[in-house]
């Protein structure tokens, strides 16, 4: 993002802001309503939720006066209000991907069929595309990818979320001619396989979170998609279904303790192969790579600049910043035309779907953050042979057909999904690209 900061103070000074739709008001849009409003060259133009005093709130918190917040209830009042220079609240978030000034849409609702509805809303209308959704993208980024080519705009993930921080440091490492063994991310909160939103309803509540939001970050969901994204963004995959998730000490301390645990089996570590991505309980809330060279020179230089005896070293980014540096990506897709991190061509790894509980034949099932399934990955081209369940298309309307145990990896034969909603009609388009008619 080097120089982001002087390109967008241009656009503010030409009278140029990106004006941007964001859909979802909850913490993750209301944060980065907030942040947009602080931004030189950027506004928070429209904001879309399912209620809409979420989204007139979502401006109050950002210090947006009550008399330039317009509420529409309709596309031709969206367009007059941002015409006229004013904030618009909606419900419906149609109007983020038709209004006329819009130039990205950014997606924050956490809901993979919503976030498959807004990007491809938002792309055939021939807007930009930001996906602070991981959920939707693990699923269908290739194919949303491939139609932001065609349209000819921009589709990418978002800087901040830890996919597109730990991707920041991966081309860093490989700019300078490194390899890349280990990519990965610190585990923030206490695993929890268990837990489901009233066992977490507290907590969340003194945090001010979504009960299924915490579930999700807690039962490891949200861990497992997320090291899904950076499979799919790098081609680097799971060592084992689900990661290791080696334990360290906290913070720096926790940091120099990887160049050892990620020594191959062989060596006195714990993986079976490099190029992999893993998760780590103990450097929270940072992202790593771990990294190693063939040159016996540079492997002095490392040592000597205090980074390890070798022959691994891992670079680490204490923080990200989430919702808060999503407008980065913004930016770099509206005024470089550039993404932050979008999928390669196909899967290279799934977000699969675990039993949380013991299901029985025609029990009705939930998806993420909730009390039946949680996710875990796994290579693509094993979840494909086995006929595992992208764990973004198990919604409520999900039905056992085959008794499961908890901790069963959920395969195809064992479920009626709800074939109706638009990411599984998405998925199959997406799978038939590549030659495969898995669902």
């Amino acid at each position: 993002m080097l120089n982001m900061d002087e390109k967008l103070l241009k656009r503010e000074q030409e009278g140029k802001a990106i004006r941007t739709g964001i859909v979802g008001a909850g913490q993750m849009g209301r944060g980065m309503v907030s942040q947009m409003a602080m931004m030189n060259g950027m506004m928070p133009a429209i904001v879309s939720d399912i209620q809409v005093d979420n989204a007139v709130h979502a401006f109050e918190y950002a210090g947006v006066e009550k008399e330039n917040i317009a509420v529409a209830n309709t596309l031709e009042e969206v367009n007059a209000a941002m015409e006229a220079g004013k904030f618009v609240a909606t419900e419906n978030a149609d109007f983020v991907s038709k209004a006329n000034l819009v130039e990205c849409a950014i997606d924050a609702t956490g809901v993979p069929d919503v976030g498959a509805k807004v990007a491809t809303d938002a792309l055939k209308n021939k807007k930009n595309v930001v996906m602070l959704n991981v959920e939707t993208d693990v699923v269908i980024g290739p194919y949303l990818k491939a139609l932001a080519e065609k349209e000819g705009v921009i589709y990418t993930g978002s800087a901040g979320d830890e996919p597109g921080a730990v991707k920041e440091l991966y081309c860093f490492a490989k700019a300078m001619g490194m390899t890349v063994e280990v990519m990965g991310k610190g585990k923030n909160n206490k695993l929890d396989y268990d837990c489901n939103p009233d066992t977490v309803l507290e907590e969340a509540t003194r945090r001010v979170m979504s009960p299924k939001m915490l579930c999700a970050f807690k039962d490891g969901t949200k861990t497992m998609v997320e090291m899904t994204a950076m499979s799919n963004y790098t081609g680097l995959v799971p060592d084992v279904i689900g990661g290791h998730g080696p334990a360290t000490a906290p913070g720096t301390e926790g940091i120099k303790e990887l160049n050892d645990i990620f020594k191959l089996k062989k060596d006195g570590g714990i993986l079976n192969s490099h190029g992999v991505v893993e998760y780590v309980n103990g450097v929270a809330p940072g992202v790593f790579v771990t990294v190693s060279t063939p040159n016996e020179e540079i492997a002095y230089q490392m040592s000597y600049h205090s980074m390890g005896p070798g022959p691994l070293w891992t670079l680490y980014r204490p923080y990200h910043l989430c919702n808060l540096e999503t407008p980065l990506t913004v930016a770099k897709a509206c005024i470089d035309g550039e993404v932050t991190c979008v999928a390669k061509d196909g899967l290279v790894s799934e977000c699969i779907t675990r039993a949380k509980v013991d299901l029985k034949a025609g029990q009705t099932i939930d998806g993420i953050g909730g009390y039946c399934t949680y996710g875990s990955i796994a290579k693509a081209e094993e979840s494909d042979a086995k006929g595992y369940v992208p764990y973004g298309l198990v919604t409520k309307g999900a039905v056992m057909k085959k008794d499961c145990k908890k901790g069963d990896m959920l395969t195809l034969d064992m479920i009626d999904l709800d074939k109706t909603t638009l990411i599984y009609k998405l998925r199959q388009e997406q799978d038939a690209m590549y030659g495969k008619h898995i669902l």
